[in-house]
């Protein structure tokens, strides 16, 4: 599960640090290296940072999903189900109390 995460982790610092400048500079290497037209590098470009925004998401819903099974093999509850737990026990203390007196 850790290494989910940080894989996870990475791939956001990857995609995050696929910049604009970054960009530029990638985009000046694609026409120097392979004659690579404005337009056609800035369409790889493009393409790359959709590619690593789409890998990251896909990264992001496995690993919330890997959590929450680690947490119900744990016996884990949610936020969600303690809160409504707590507000059961807060309603039937309350009427404990008035039926006693």
């Amino acid at each position: 599960m850790i290494e989910l995460l940080e894989k996870t982790m990475l791939t956001a610092m990857g995609a995050v640090s696929l910049s604009q400048k970054k960009a530029e500079e990638l985009l000046q290497e694609l026409k120097q290296r392979f004659n690579v037209t404005e337009e056609e590098g800035k369409a790889l470009v493009n393409k790359l940072q959709e590619t690593a925004k789409e890998n990251q998401k896909k990264l992001e819903e496995l690993a919330l999903q890997e959590v929450k099974n680690a947490a119900e093999r744990y016996g884990l509850v949610s936020k969600e189900e303690f809160e409504k737990l707590a507000k059961k026990v807060h309603a039937l203390e309350k009427k404990l109390k008035e039926a006693g007196e």
